[in-house]
């Protein structure tokens, strides 16, 4: 079998061994190796050896079809289609192009394959065609190579995404043949004919420049179906609307199959329609590229979608600044899935026109799910001691709860007061009363603040839970613009950090007023109302009412009267409560001093009447300024 494969290459050198007197000048062209002349040599002595003249190899006869299998036919189809001849051996027996001088003898004989059945047709034809896709990826690799300046890497990335470009581009070159100026032309140059009248290689610079990714360029050439014109006139018509970057991709790869096909005159329809709407013309931009389903739907469709939400009671101003803060709301969400969410929200009590106006608030609750989001936090709610007044609250004040993670966002932060010591009943007020708190970070916000109250506050460890559960607002606050200057001023006045933290914890808003509010109320309580500095920290909610509409009228009463109480019984009560009480303290009074009573009997009356007041202000709600 080796001395076959070398027979066509050692036919000229046998020749001229046993002809030496026809060519005794004519230099031999070697085109073996050394080892290959050893081997002959030694044949042809063999031969000699046996009284056998001398042969010379001729070919092998060609092989039976029967014989054929798939390598050599898949070898004879590349060899055949192949764009540029391939480096050669000493040896090699199949020539690489219709070049060679000797291509009738190297190549097999075609003959021997065209009998062949249907199947084995079809399977040959697959062949080729792919062996002729390869072929067009290598001239379209070319020509961005040379013509776009493109670096091998990336021509390679994008040439590997244009799968539907490529047919086309073979159709085309091949419909080119009928033409009489092409009839005799190879498909190389066809093809490379076809890619610059489609100007495909300034459109890729192009479409480079405008921050397309070599991924998105072959799916936007795909997307053409040949016509690349179509596809600069929309990026235009794009740019006209403001959309900028890489939102510009966006919009024609998610903006349906058609946006290519689609007449300039359909979409700015839409845009215009938009417009009239509340959309402003400088938001569309936003508004496509982050929802550019709209460009694929129709007019009608469009001003239902519309319609849907301006009649739930929204204004256009309302529908366009919900459209521009959640585009997606527009076109990304079916009518049945809408319909299905707000009939849920319905069932917290709230009506159409509710749930307009918290959708035109927060429209970010229509891309939340019902059954893996709005579900699950209920039940946990109602875990948590929530009523569905409290849950409806919730919706409406922070509707953003219903839409962060229970697992990673909520139940941490439930975990954590848990731990500090409210019950869960208690949790559940925190929430309804302050629902902002499940939206603030654990360890940037709510911790940070607890440890400044144990730290630096004085609050005590077994007093932190019940200033929590008292005011939660406190977890909102900054430590460094609110806190540290409360702290400051409060120190100032001789209030010492122990007395502080037993404040806080009677009246833990202390720490969110503003210094300009306290200090007024603070030079009247001292210079005017002459009242020491222990009044204040036996009673920090001083700090809490009005002083021109209830500290100075009733200290004034006090003075005309000429009675006195303790700032607990002066500011803790209404004003008929307070005016029985000045009615009752100066009728004791004047009793006394008639001698109806005795002193011990007035003094046991101002205790009981002390009890009483007592009583009454530890259940009375302190007025905020």
């Amino acid at each position: 079998m080796l001395l076959h494969c070398y027979t066509s290459t050692f036919s000229l050198i046998s020749s001229s061994l046993h002809h030496p007197d026809e060519s005794q000048d004519t230099v031999i062209r070697r085109r073996h190796n050394s080892r290959s002349l050893s081997l002959f040599t030694r044949h042809n002595q063999t031969l000699k050896h046996n009284n056998k003249p001398p042969e010379t190899f001729l070919p092998p006869p060609p092989p039976r079809h029967d014989d054929d299998n798939d390598n050599d036919r898949s070898k004879l189809l590349e060899l055949s289609l192949v764009t540029r001849r391939t480096p050669q051996f000493p040896g090699s027996i199949y020539a690489q192009s219709a070049s060679d001088p000797d291509i009738a003898s190297s190549l097999p004989p075609l003959r021997n394959f065209l009998c062949s059945s249907d199947d084995d047709e079809r399977e040959m034809i697959a062949k080729a065609l792919e062996i002729r896709r390869k072929v067009t990826k290598e001239i379209i690799k070319e020509c961005l190579v040379r013509k776009g300046r493109f670096g091998i890497t990336y021509a390679t990335n994008v040439t590997d995404r244009l799968g539907e470009f490529v047919d086309h581009l073979m159709i085309e070159a091949a419909a080119l043949k009928r033409l009489p100026e092409y009839s005799e032309t190879r498909f190389n140059i066809r093809a490379r004919t076809v890619i610059e009248d489609s100007n495909f290689v300034p459109l890729v610079r192009w479409l480079k420049y405008n921050e397309f990714s070599y991924n998105r360029i072959g799916k936007v050439i795909c997307m053409s179906k040949g016509n690349l014109d179509s596809i600069r006139i929309m990026i235009e018509w794009l740019k006209s609307i403001h959309v900028k970057g890489e939102l510009i991709a966006v919009a024609l790869l998610r903006s349906g199959d058609n946006i290519l096909q689609r007449s300039r005159k359909e979409l700015d329809e839409i845009v215009e329609y938009l417009e009239s709407n509340g959309v402003r013309r400088d938001w569309m931009g936003y508004v496509v590229g982050r929802c550019p389903e709209l460009l694929s739907f129709s007019m009608e469709e469009v001003k239902t979608r519309v319609d849907f939400f301006l009649l739930m009671g929204m204004n256009q101003k309302d529908f366009g600044t919900m459209v521009f803060d959640y585009p997606k709301i527009l076109g990304f969400f079916s009518f049945q899935e809408m319909e299905k969410k707000i009939n849920y929200l319905k069932e917290f009590g709230l009506s159409t026109e509710d749930v307009g106006r918290l959708l035109a608030f927060k429209p970010h609750l229509m891309g939340c799910s019902i059954e893996e989001r709005w579900k699950p936090l209920v039940k946990y709610l109602y875990y948590l001691g929530i009523s569905k007044e409290g849950m409806k609250r919730i919706l409406v004040v922070k509707p953003i709860l219903y839409c962060i993670d229970l697992e990673k966002t909520i139940a941490p932060k439930v975990r954590f007061f848990q731990e500090m010591g409210i019950p869960n009943e208690a949790i559940g007020n925190m929430i309804v009363k302050f629902p902002s708190l499940l939206t603030n970070s654990l360890y940037k916000k709510i911790r940070p603040v607890v440890i400044f109250l144990l730290t630096r506050a004085g609050v005590r460890q077994k007093d932190i839970g019940k200033v929590i559960a008292m005011d939660p607002a406190l977890l909102g606050c900054s430590i460094g613009t609110k806190f540290e200057p409360n702290m400051r001023y409060y120190v100032s006045l001789g209030i010492r950090i122990h007395q502080l933290g037993e404040m806080i914890s009677d009246f833990p808003m202390l720490l969110r007023y503003n210094v300009d509010i306290l200090r007024p109320k603070y030079t009247y309580l001292r210079r005017t109302m002459i009242r020491p500095l222990q009044d204040l920290i036996e009673f920090p909610r001083f700090f809490s009412y009005s002083l021109e509409r209830r500290i100075i009228p009733r200290h004034n009463i006090m003075v005309e009267k000429r009675v006195n109480f303790k700032l607990r019984y002066m500011l803790a009560c209404t004003d008929e409560e307070f005016e029985r009480r000045v009615t009752e303290k100066v009728e004791r009074r004047e009793r006394f001093e008639a001698g109806l009573d005795s002193g011990e009997d007035s003094q046991l009356l101002d205790e009981t009447s002390s009890d009483e007041e007592v009583a009454f202000s530890d259940s009375e709600e302190a007025e905020e300024e």
